[in-house]
């Protein structure tokens, strides 16, 4: 199994090379990290882009993020999903981290979890961009895909994280999300997907291919 996993990534870095991170610690500040998340929820990538730049304009830190008028949020970040509960929970998050955690974003991920509106997903991507932790990131197309081709046979996100954790080797936990997601965005569709021109479809058991099992 593992070496049909890694054979299916280095396949995804040759398709998806945009997705593919450096092999270093990321140098993201893990705040811009968990609030860029907040706003990508049920967000296209080039909305969340753009709001996150007017917003880090604004501010930067809990700190500064909590001297800004709520409405202030709402027209930065308009207009991204539900803005206006995105407004007030960034408002939130940034108050605890302010109270809790003396401004600095908590680096494990038990921590992370304690805080409101900020779920294992997000968790995850503030662990591996944030501070270059290793943790694995199931979204939908994550959660969709390994279990479409076989790599997982699990019942939801959580599940299919810890099988991952378990199947994976560390050295590729980082960049799975992003090459899951291009995947899904543009080949691996959860309505019609382009199996015809998919560059894993030798190793996909939807297509028939099990003897990899």
């Amino acid at each position: 199994m593992h070496v049909r996993i890694e054979r299916i990534i280095r396949r995804l870095e040759e398709t998806h090379p945009d997705a593919v991170n450096p092999d270093v610690p990321s140098e993201k500040d893990p705040f811009l990290v968990l609030i860029s998340c907040i706003l990508s929820q049920r967000t296209k990538d080039e909305v969340t882009t753009a709001a996150s730049e007017r917003l880090f304009k604004l501010a930067k830190r809990p700190e500064e993020m909590l001297e800004l008028d709520e409405e202030v949020i709402e027209r930065a970040i308009y207009p991204v999903g539900f803005y206006r509960k995105k407004a007030s929970q960034i408002k939130e998050i940034s108050r605890e981290l302010l109270e809790r955690y003396k401004s600095e974003v908590p680096d494990e991920i038990g921590e992370l979890l304690k805080i409101k509106g900020v779920g294992r997903k997000t968790a995850n991507i503030v662990l591996t961009h944030g501070f270059g932790k290793p943790g694995i990131a199931v979204d939908t197309h994550v959660h969709r895909i390994s279990n479409r081709i076989g790599i997982t046979s699990t019942r939801n996100p959580i599940e299919t994280e810890t099988a991952l954790r378990d199947l994976l080797p560390q050295k590729y936990w980082i960049n799975l999300n992003t090459l899951l997601v291009r995947h899904g965005q543009r080949i691996c569709r959860p309505i019609s997907p382009k199996c015809s021109i998919c560059t894993i479809r030798e190793y996909c058991e939807r297509v028939g291919v099990k003897e990899w099992r």
